[in-house]
């Protein structure tokens, strides 16, 4: 099988990476099969602390193969459910090197991250309406990023948008120019790697559940978390770290 995905450990950081550049990294069922194993390969590995999706130049995604779709052979439809949500639900921070363009389903796996840093000159566009679908699975998670207004005017026109917009709109973390895109994504990683493994899942945790809970029960939810947490054999030598002017042990340095 043709190596669609790439798959990179280089110490705390494993990098994967849509690797499919003459088809613009369209999500092929075979991409999404290579996708889904090398997510699952990062989740497993206990040196993994933080897991970096980026896309083989020049684009980042351009959704759905439309040329598999046309032949219909398209096959397992579950595949792309699934990525969104061990994206989405991964334990370990995911950033998105965006290193270029995406469109559709490329801005539904963008929108699962919990950081996106994209190159300025990078456009968007749901462009589902114009050839006859609708952006149903990737709204699970570009609703859950995107200002209300912004994701009616985009989701209904097809109209591409630029880099800085999509930042203002809540769909990227930071638009910068193409030369710091690399700086800037190791900074994340860098700061992330600072975390402690089992603090930044659970504040995953709390980021998904307290919006979604009523205040009462979110309340009561958040403190036995918060318990939990101070509790821990991390938070214990986070804080004798902190009194004894040193890195907690889990502090790695980024590759």
């Amino acid at each position: 099988m043709n190596d669609l995905v790439r798959y990179e450990p280089a110490g705390a950081v494993t990098t994967v990476t849509l690797n499919s550049p003459a088809s613009r990294n369209a999500l092929s069922s075979a991409l999404l099969l290579q996708l889904r194993d090398a997510l699952g390969s990062a989740l497993d590995d206990p040196g993994c602390r933080v897991i970096v999706l980026t896309g083989a130049d020049p684009v980042f995604c351009a959704g759905a193969d439309l040329k598999e779709g046309r032949s219909g052979k398209v096959t397992a439809p579950e595949l792309f459910p699934q990525i969104l949500r061990l994206i989405w639900d991964s334990p370990k921070p995911v950033v998105c090197r965006v290193n270029g363009s995406a469109r559709a389903g490329g801005i539904g796996l963008i929108a699962a991250c919990d950081i996106a840093v994209a190159p300025e000159p990078a456009t968007f566009a749901f462009s589902e309406v114009r050839i006859g679908a609708t952006p149903a699975m990737i709204a699970v998670t570009c609703l859950r990023r995107m200002e209300p207004r912004a994701a009616t005017e985009y989701f209904l026109t097809g109209e591409a948008f630029g880099a800085e917009r999509a930042e203002q709109i809540g769909l990227l973390t930071r638009a910068v120019p193409a030369a710091s895109l690399d700086e800037e994504v190791a900074r994340y990683t860098g700061l992330l790697l600072r975390g402690a493994p089992g603090a930044l899942a659970a504040t995953k945790q709390v980021l998904r559940e307290a919006p979604t809970l009523p205040v009462a029960e979110g309340l009561d939810r958040m403190a036995e978390i918060s318990a939990e947490r101070f509790a821990s054999a991390e938070a214990r030598e986070g804080m004798a770290a902190f009194a004894e002017k040193r890195t907690p042990t889990w502090t790695t340095p980024p590759p």
